[in-house]
């Protein structure tokens, strides 16, 4: 790891400590940016990643799906405090059409990433991600951060920092009603 990794590494987990207050949920408001209220939405950047055995995983194989996309990674206190209420996402959105998605930006590899997601039971897929996922989706600096896709693809909103089910659920609700009345 050069020293530019190990700064960048450093400042994501001094934002990320920041952004976390433990015993508290963040509001809604603090750290989220959601489409205007004209309705803009921006496409979610595509991405290629290998998961956690090495195999392509792309943004595309969720089309139709509203995508709860979360940077993380394993050293990180409020992204491992959130891996129960996504746990729980998933298992109660599934089948509404709801799919999260983490990236992972551990530097020590998929092994301990795929060791650690064992151990914590991930019901959800999990990709290796890299600086340049990373930069697309607007320089990530502090982790958890997380996006709101809709089942077109666009980014409905994004999120910094630790979240309750709740906050999860108040963002995505919305997106899987509005998508099946759509459909």
């Amino acid at each position: 790891m050069n020293s530019r990794n190990i700064a960048i590494l450093s400042l994501a987990v001094a934002l990320s400590l920041v952004a976390y207050r433990p015993g508290t949920a963040a509001s809604p408001s603090v750290g989220q940016k959601i489409a205007t209220s004209t309705g803009d939405t921006k496409a979610a950047p595509a991405w290629e990643l290998k998961d956690l055995e090495g195999k392509p995983v792309k943004l595309s194989d969720f089309k139709g799906k509203v995508v709860l996309l979360t940077f993380w990674a394993t050293w990180c206190p409020p992204c491992r405090a959130e891996i129960p209420d996504l746990i729980a996402m998933q298992n109660q959105y599934r089948d509404q059409g709801l799919v999260v998605v983490g990236i992972s930006l551990d530097q020590t590899g998929a092994a301990t990433v795929k060791s650690f997601a064992t151990r914590m039971k991930i019901n959800y897929p999990i990709v290796m991600g890299d600086e340049k996922t990373a930069e697309a989706y607007g320089n990530v600096e502090a982790i958890p951060s997380t996006f709101y896709i809709d089942r077109e693809g666009n980014v409905a909103g994004v999120r910094t920092g630790g979240a309750d089910k709740a906050t999860f659920e108040d963002a995505v609700k919305p997106l899987l009603a509005k998508s099946a009345a759509n459909l």
